[in-house]
């Protein structure tokens, strides 16, 4: 059995007007204000300008400092893009993921969820090569970090973040192949939360017990984990606190609860999040990008009109730049994300 992509349960969630296709400059969406708290993070009012448009999926956007630019994936195409003020976006990685044929169980070939770390590298969750990868940003050469767990493939990695001594936090769900769970190609009985060293040693599960967990972050302590899990039947962020080596300290517990946003068919699940630097998350889910509290409050909503898979802050950090279903679009905050 076909299992239903996630880009067909995402574009079928919609109850806001849709924005069949915009050009570049064109601002979208709007911003509802639901917690008085909102007004010191962003202006209502901000427009949401779209800056780079025609993709399949848009994703894993990551603000490179060093060089003032964007990059994001395009998982379905297989290619990573770089955005930067005045040039536009460009292909940055041909292929960004899977290099070679692709198979025909592989639906997501390209890279998904990306970071930079300490060093300046760029980390990718390879949904195709189904591995964590690093980058080096100068020579584009990529090397894995780690691809299977007990001698087992992952399934697709999707998501990760960087946490104490440059941990990497990743999500395993199995969105990158054809048939999900039932692919032969599957390998893993679940869809794993995980750690890794940066070297790659050290790898361990913390949690097995999610059907899709998918986007994760890491709280500016390094103390707290955020994983969301883009299930219908159980659309939440889920929270556990971080011991001082890194480990999990407990279980994840439901920290956000999105069903009645699920239940009024907005468009989008949970999916990619960041931490601000004051607590906050931005985190995308049925509607778009929500702003939430540190203390699980929903202080408001950031939405393009379709389907938000994640967002990251750059330029000066008052700019939150959201990849949008075929679009990536930004949007001025009044605080500095970092």
């Amino acid at each position: 059995m076909i299992e239903t992509t996630r880009r067909a349960v995402l574009a079928g969630m919609v109850a806001l007007p849709l924005v069949p296709g915009v050009a570049l400059g064109e601002t979208v969406g709007g911003i509802t204000r639901l917690d008085p708290a909102l007004d010191a993070m962003i202006d209502p009012a901000s427009p949401i300008e779209v800056i780079a448009t025609g993709y399949q999926w848009a994703e894993g956007p990551v603000w490179v400092r060093q060089g003032g630019y964007l990059l994001f994936s395009d998982v379905p195409a297989n290619i990573a893009y770089r955005w930067k003020a005045g040039e536009g976006a460009r292909p940055f990685l041909d292929p960004s993921g899977l290099a070679g044929p692709i198979p025909a169980g592989v639906r997501e070939a390209g890279s998904n969820g990306m970071a930079i770390d300490a060093r300046g590298d760029l980390l990718m969750a390879d949904s195709g090569t189904r591995a964590i990868a690093r980058v080096n940003l100068a020579t584009r050469r990529k090397t894995i970090v780690s691809g299977a767990f007990e001698g087992r493939k992952f399934n697709s990695c999707n998501d990760l973040a960087i946490g104490r001594g440059g941990i990497i936090y990743f999500t395993d769900p199995p969105y990158g192949l054809a048939e999900g769970d039932a692919s032969p190609l599957k390998q893993l009985d679940f869809n794993g939360v995980y750690r890794v060293n940066p070297d790659g040693t050290g790898l361990h599960v913390i949690e097995r017990r999610l059907k899709r967990p998918n986007g994760i972050a890491v709280s500016p302590g390094l103390d707290r984990l955020y994983v969301s899990q883009s299930d219908p039947e159980e659309a939440r962020i889920f929270s556990c606190a971080l011991a001082a080596d890194g480990s999990a300290k407990g279980v994840l517990a439901p920290f956000v609860d999105f069903a009645a946003e699920v239940a009024r068919k907005l468009p989008g699940l949970p999916d990619g999040m960041k931490v601000a630097r004051s607590g906050h998350l931005f985190a995308s889910g049925p509607g778009g990008i929500h702003v939430i509290a540190p203390d699980g409050r929903k202080l408001g909503l950031i939405a393009t009109g379709k389907a938000a898979a994640n967002c990251c802050f750059g330029e000066d950090g008052r700019t939150l730049f959201v990849t949008s279903s075929d679009m990536v679009a930004k949007v001025r905050l009044k605080m500095a994300g970092w």
